[in-house]
Order: structure tokens, then sequence, then C-alpha cells
């Protein structure tokens, strides 16, 4: 059984922020599908295997206030808040914890927008795919928003050692049930640093 947070620790310790396989200069599809949603600017926002994402300095800049980054990474997250100043890193809501299992999660208030670009498709086994489920659909409030990117169906069948599952937008809106309507999907084509293609696909969701 693989330690993830030992391995996840590792994989953040030996490598170059911009050398990660699902490293984004610009979270382009992100933020567009963010912005979407049409958010106040003090909606609460959960990044999901925040890792050292660029997102978060992106919604520093367009102003939000309310940004929670959750990892199962201690060492991410510490690399993460470096590539802040310390004002902008002060902003942040810091959460190491297991998003399939979490013990500190919980104490959020129900949440806006559930952002997650790249963390399910890691979870093979089903008792993560549940645990993962479960801890999403107690927090996202009603009329809240779910961003998922994973791989596609065309996608990788491994990311950085481990197998992933694949998906296409149908798979995700069977996954999550008939509480969530799904608003927009598109597929996308990711180049990594070493410039490999990695077929994606994006999803917009709303709790109903």
């Amino acid at each position: 059984m693989i330690d993830y947070k030992n391995y996840w620790d590792k994989v953040y310790s030996k490598s170059e922020i911009s050398k990660l396989g699902w490293y984004e200069e610009i979270p382009q599809p992100s933020l567009d599908l963010i912005r979407e949603c049409n958010l106040e600017r003090n909606s609460l926002i959960l990044d999901v295997g925040s890792g050292v994402s660029t997102l978060i300095k992106s919604l520093i800049q367009e102003s939000y206030s309310n940004i929670y980054a959750t990892d199962i990474s201690t060492v991410a997250l510490n690399r993460a808040k470096n590539l802040l100043d310390a004002k902008e890193a002060n902003k942040i809501r810091w959460i190491v914890d297991d998003i399939t299992n979490p013990k500190n999660i919980f104490e959020l208030k129900k949440i806006d927008l559930w952002h997650d670009r790249t963390v399910l498709h890691f979870l093979t086994e089903e008792k993560y795919q549940q645990g993962y489920l479960k801890t999403l659909k107690n927090l996202i409030r009603k009329d809240g928003f779910v961003i998922i990117a994973v791989f596609s169906l065309e996608g990788s069948k491994k990311c950085s050692g481990l197998d992933v599952k694949n998906y296409d937008h149908k798979m995700i809106e069977e996954y999550l049930g008939e509480d969530f309507k799904l608003k927009k999907h598109f597929s996308y084509l990711y180049t990594m640093p070493s410039g490999d293609i990695r077929p994606y696909v994006y999803t917009l969701f709303q709790r109903i």
C-alpha cells in the first residue's frame, strides 16, 4: 500500500517546480471556468491538491480574498508559499490534509467553489473515490460550483509513476450524481514542460 503523503513529499522535494509534469505558468482553463461562475470576490474557494499550483497567485491577482489551499504534501504547500511574497502567503489558508479521509478540512464553512486539477484521476481505488466524493458533498453549499480536470480517456494511463483512472465528462457526471448539474465541459491538450502532450477533460458543475 502506497504512503501517499510520503510519496508526494518526495516528489515535491526533488523536483524543480517549473519542470513538474503538471506545471502551468498560467492556469488559463481553470481561470476561464472560475470566471464563468461569477463569484463574489469574498467567496470561499477550495483548491484541492493545490501543490505548487500557480492558480493561487492568479486568484490573488484577481482579488479573491477567501482562498484555501489543501494538499496531502506538507512539502508542496511550503514550496507554494515561497512562490508568493509574505503578504500574499498570509492571505491564504494552508491546510495539509488527505482529501479522501480529512481531519482538518471539515472545519471549513460551506464552500462556494471546489477546484481540482489532477487529484481525482490518481484515486484508482473505490474507497478513495468514495472518500473524495463524501468530502466534496459535505463541503459544497447549494448552488456552489465544482471544477474537476483530469486525464481524458485518450490521456496518459500513468503520471509521476502512478496509475491513474481516465474519465470523460459523462463519467464524472455519473460519479458526482444527480445533485450536480453539468454546466460546461471541454477537452484540453496540455503541453508539459518536457514538450509532451497530455489530453485532459475539464468540467464545471453546479450543485442543485
